[in-house]
């Protein structure tokens, strides 16, 4: 029986547990979302936004980018496909089994990124890593650490108003039910208290915070309203919130 709680969880702890349970969920992951996902496409949140629609990474033929918490590859396919030099990687080796083979992927923590000083012109995570690591502002160092001077590093993640609602597309999910400032991780735990599955939040400040004091600028942030003809119901996200709340922030930062 699994329990849902929220409860304070380490990097260590929440690094086993996300490890485990993207190592478990892959292969149905990869199927129940094929549409979304694509194959090699580039597409930033359930509200559909593309990266060939908005072009927040820029033109990135010839440049170096890093994709962090890449999954299956199909945003790493998408920058190889438009001229760009990538590496990526996950925290998952079944996710990255399941990436067609020859793709510069590699299994690493974003709190430890295995890459040398500025070494990449941009960096983005299309709803990788960043929810599932406790210690966000280290990821956010990280990050500025391997960019490159005027280097840029997009990513999205579930906007932070959402932490104050249900996580449920439906009516029930419009009622404020906990405090946007209340940063207890969310916990799926076993019987045994072995945590099975962490997500952690951070509050729009917070994401501000992280990223000036890690020397970046934040130049944009992208809260997409659910377009109107886009039917799909994925996980909380749907119509009848998504045109009344924000689901999704992309943020685009660089760095100084």
């Amino acid at each position: 029986m699994v329990e849902v709680l929220r409860r304070r969880a380490d990097s260590d702890e929440t690094r086993r547990a996300n490890a485990s349970f993207w190592d478990s969920y892959a292969p149905a992951y990869q199927a129940e979302h094929a549409y979304e996902l694509g194959d090699v496409a580039f597409v930033w949140c359930p509200e559909g936004v593309s990266e060939d629609s908005v072009g927040l990474l820029g033109d990135v033929a010839g440049r170096t980018v890093l994709d962090v918490g890449c999954g299956a590859g199909q945003t790493t396919r998408w920058l190889q496909a438009r001229g760009a030099r990538v590496a990526a990687f996950d925290l998952s080796e079944a996710q990255l089994r399941l990436a067609p083979p020859g793709l510069p992927l590699v299994r690493a923590d974003a709190e430890a990124l295995p890459f040398r000083d500025n070494a990449f012109d941009v960096a983005c995570s299309a709803y990788g890593a960043l929810p599932f690591v406790a210690d966000a502002a280290r990821v956010m160092r990280e990050v500025a650490r391997v960019l490159r001077p005027g280097g840029r590093w997009v990513f999205s993640v579930t906007h932070p108003v959402r932490w104050c609602f249900p996580d449920d597309p439906s009516e029930r999910g419009l009622t404020v039910s906990g405090s946007y400032f209340d940063r207890t991780p969310y916990v799926e735990q076993a019987a045994d208290g072995t945590a099975l599955y962490v997500e952690h939040h951070r509050t729009f400040g917070d994401r501000v915070r992280d990223a000036v004091q890690a020397g970046l600028r934040v130049v944009d942030v992208v809260e997409p309203e659910w377009p109107e003809g886009h039917v799909t119901t994925y996980a909380q996200w749907g119509a009848l919130r998504g045109r009344l709340i924000p689901g999704t922030a992309i943020w685009v930062t660089e760095k100084s």
